[in-house]
């Protein structure tokens, strides 16, 4: 499966690991950047954001919206990065309202609130992968 196909798929799974080595799975909405890497958003505070920190490497496979797999689904592995500002967010945020359209409005609406709430600052992380070239 190529980078093309998990960015453009609808959710893809995204294996992070803990310390032990466990891996934990999660569905995310993919969005492609405009240099062929993929990317998705998330809370700073998630904890795939806090897996991602000590160990960069990720495993991602489409999936449904509750992250089943299907048979034969090929898995593609790739380094992970945790971006908090800057124009790559903006342009994860631009990608995410041009392919999912109102749900991601909704879901933005939604995380405002919950930021005024709980009189948190409101904040996201963007999680840019790069993929390995080889499929897995």
């Amino acid at each position: 499966m190529s980078t093309f196909d998990l960015a453009h798929a609808r959710y893809v799974s995204v294996a992070t690991f803990r310390k032990s080595g466990e891996r934990v799975a999660t569905p995310v909405w993919p969005v492609p950047l405009s240099d062929g890497r993929i990317a998705f958003a998330t809370a700073p505070d998630a904890g795939k954001v806090r897996r991602l920190r000590n160990n960069p490497r990720v495993d991602v496979t489409e999936c449904d919206l509750r992250g089943r797999i299907g048979p034969g689904a090929p898995t593609q592995t790739g380094q992970a990065t945790v971006v908090t500002a800057g124009p790559e967010v903006a342009e994860v945020r631009r990608a995410l309202r041009t392919k999912y359209g109102l749900q991601a409005v909704i879901i933005g609406i939604g995380s405002a609130i919950k930021s005024a709430v709980t009189r948190r600052q409101s904040s996201e992380a963007v999680v840019i992968i790069t993929l390995d070239d080889a499929a897995s």
